[in-house]
């Protein structure tokens, strides 16, 4: 026991060799996986976060926001981006206006863009889109299927799927879908 304020005993062991040690291990831990976090989402563009997917691609079928349903394989001989996102991650936020740029600079293309949202309510969703509108298709995931057969882990997090129906690329975090390299590596997944 330590003695606390005006002789008062506090129950709070002090720590020895090992608990320091430990909370040092811990505390060290903690701050590698923040500045990991924080790194990843302030590379922007750079095309090595694109990291090669091996397995096989997850189903994918999940209702707009105007209730049609939308599978992968409705657009098999298509290369897909199927972004995750939700309204309430920052830099799911931020991505936004750079791949509904990606996605008007593909127009015309055998290219699809599919944002799927984490879970949200369809007022909270459209909401968001009333302030940052889109032109690709949001994908509602209410019960959270689709992040769990992805094995979503992070958001934003996104995959590039070649016209084969076979993911490519993962990439985890946000990315300036509007820079060029990007939309280079983007278009040598074209058909």
């Amino acid at each position: 026991m330590i003695q606390g304020r005006a002789g008062e005993r506090a129950t709070r062991p002090i720590a020895g060799p090992v608990g320091l040690a430990r909370q040092l291990l811990i505390g060290g831990a903690a701050l590698a996986a923040v500045l990991g976090l924080v790194l990843s989402s302030a590379i922007g563009a750079e095309p090595e976060r694109f990291r090669p997917w091996s397995g096989p691609t997850p189903p994918l079928e999940l209702s707009d926001m105007a209730g049609k349903t939308h599978t992968l394989a409705d657009y098999r001989g298509r290369a897909v981006l199927v972004n995750f996102w939700a309204t309430w991650c920052l830099p799911c936020r931020e991505e936004m206006p750079a791949l509904q740029s990606l996605h008007a600079r593909l127009a015309g293309r055998p290219f699809a863009l599919l944002g799927v949202n984490y879970g949200e309510s369809s007022s909270r969703i459209e909401s968001f889109l009333r302030g940052t509108p889109v032109t690709f298709p949001i994908l509602r995931d209410p019960r959270h299927e689709a992040i769990t057969a992805w094995r979503v882990r992070t958001l934003p997090a996104s995959f590039l799927v070649a016209a084969d129906g076979q993911i490519r690329y993962t990439i985890v975090g946000e990315v300036d879908w509007a820079a060029d390299d990007i939309v280079a590596r983007v278009r040598a997944l074209l058909p």
